[in-house]
């Protein structure tokens, strides 16, 4: 058997090593000219630094798809422990420090803001875990579930589907346990991980808490780009061959099933199974042919995306957190301005991730990489917005960075990207960083499925797709989709 998988990102690459693995022919077949995706690099003077995702959660996902392959992950990837690992500045000059284990940050907690907030903090943290516990065999290790299925957990599907508390919003699974101010703007930050708006998306998402609060957050040795590399050299030992500097333009059909994809050269490369790891929406704009009748929902609503950047920030005399977040004045506007304005935030919360801290990533004689971060709107109608708009969240980022003691007035950025740059990059996204928002108690349902068992033949396996965005999310929809298609050529012998 013979697989196509269109993108080396890190869903692509699980899903590679998983059918190479089983003794499946794989090609890879990248646009850009290094793998990675999301999870890119570049270099500056001779440093190079991660330019996506900084924080390795649920480290069991990537350690199976090293296991999957016969190897550990230990002779791969080094895990980095932190603590703390997250700094939350506040406007009113507070300063939580949240660390790898639970109960240190809930002593954490206690200390900055007092035990009735420690006892809030883990009144709404169990709540999360009973969430994760009852949502994940489902949403994340197994293929979409329907509403069905959960008539196997409960008396009925609905009285089951009650435990992901879907009926209320992210704000309102908060509010109703939690109290202290401080608080409910450490979890409604969950909500910006899968780039949705906390005010409509499910209570269900809150679980995402108990992900990096009980479950955990870690560096890895070497940056992100060690762990690309990692399973990179793993794949090619597998046999894999990796094609790089070729887009493709169109999954190829023929008799009512795939058979290969057409590169934008016009090159047809004829394969048994197509594995899809670009963004989702690039099928629905013209590089798959009556995408609807496939199964894909046409008109859907993207998540948030963000503007980066890297500065060359010089080293203070006290090391940087690994992760720091600086909260704004108004932390409810950046929700209306992203979700109801469709603009920056006027004052966004700036994210930082000291790459040497993190990662151990080495920098500069006389500096070190530090990552910035802060959320806006994908594209609207897929037009690019001024880039004056940019120039100025840019400026204002590097203010509240500069105030809250993070950089230096004259660091300089020396790599910055905008929604539009990230639109040009991954085509059909309007720069969206997650695919779909997540902004209806159906959205789980909804995600596109990994098997498109209306159009034999092609796998979805990316963060645009089941189930959904983040590195090990992204890694788990890779494996889902390969085990789709494992099963499907037994089942044809």
């Amino acid at each position: 058997m013979k697989a196509i998988v269109v993108g080396a990102g890190l869903g692509g690459l699980s899903a590679a090593i998983r059918l190479a693995a089983s003794g499946w022919q794989v090609q890879v077949v990248e646009a850009a000219s290094v793998p990675g995706g999301k999870a890119g690099t570049v270099t500056v003077d001779g440093v190079t630094f991660d330019t996506g995702p900084s924080t390795m959660t649920l480290p069991h996902v990537l350690a199976e798809v090293f296991e999957g392959a016969g190897r550990r992950i230990e002779d791969h990837v080094t895990l980095r422990e932190l603590n703390p690992g997250f700094r939350y500045l506040y406007p009113d000059g507070t300063c939580l420090d949240v660390f790898q284990r639970r109960e240190d940050t809930r002593a954490s907690v206690e200390s900055t803001l007092g035990s009735d907030a420690a006892k809030q903090f883990d009144r709404f943290v169990d709540y999360a875990q009973d969430i994760w516990d009852f949502a994940a065999p489902h949403f994340i290790y197994d293929e979409i579930p329907g509403l069905h299925s959960f008539g196997k957990h409960g008396p009925s599907p609905l009285g089951s589907l009650t435990k992901l508390d879907p009926f209320r919003s992210m704000i309102g699974g908060i509010k109703a346990r939690v109290k202290n101010q401080h608080l409910r703007w450490l979890f409604l930050r969950y909500a910006t991980y899968n780039g949705s708006d906390p005010r409509k998306a499910p209570a269900t998402l809150n679980c995402i808490a108990h992900v990096e609060l009980g479950l955990g957050g870690y560096g890895i040795e070497g940056g992100i780009q060690a762990m690309v590399r990692a399973l990179v050299e793993l794949a090619t030992e597998l046999g894999v061959r990796f094609t790089y500097d070729t887009p493709v333009a169109k999954v190829l059909q023929e008799g009512g099933r795939v058979t290969g994809v057409q590169t934008r050269e016009g090159n047809t490369l004829a394969a048994d199974a197509v594995i899809w790891n670009a963004d989702v929406a690039q099928l629905r704009t013209g590089a798959l042919d009556r995408p609807k009748k496939a199964g894909l929902r046409m008109k859907t609503v993207p998540s948030m995306s963000g503007w980066t950047a890297v500065a060359r920030a010089r080293r203070t005399g006290h090391q940087r957190a690994p992760h720091t977040v600086v909260f704004p004045e108004d932390y409810d506007d950046e929700f209306k301005a992203i979700f109801d304005r469709r603009t920056a935030p006027p004052r966004p919360t700036v994210y930082l991730c000291a790459q040497e801290a993190t990662h151990a990533v080495p920098g500069w004689a006389d500096a070190e990489p530090v990552f910035l971060m802060a959320n806006a709107p994908a594209q609207k109608g897929g037009q690019p917005a001024d880039p004056a708009h940019w120039q100025a969240l840019s400026r204002v980022m590097r203010e509240q960075a500069v105030a809250a003691g993070v950089l230096h007035a004259d660091d300089p950025f020396v790599w910055e990207r905008s929604p539009d740059d990230l639109a040009v990059r991954f085509p059909g996204s309007h720069g969206s960083l997650y695919g779909e928002a997540s902004n209806s108690m159906f959205s789980a349902f909804l995600r596109p499925r990994n098997h498109l068992k209306k159009l034999p033949g092609l796998y979805l396996a990316s963060g645009s797709a089941h189930p959904g965005g983040g590195m090990p999310l992204c890694l788990q929809s890779g494996m889902l989709a390969a085990r789709a298609a494992l099963r499907t050529a037994e089942q044809d012998g």
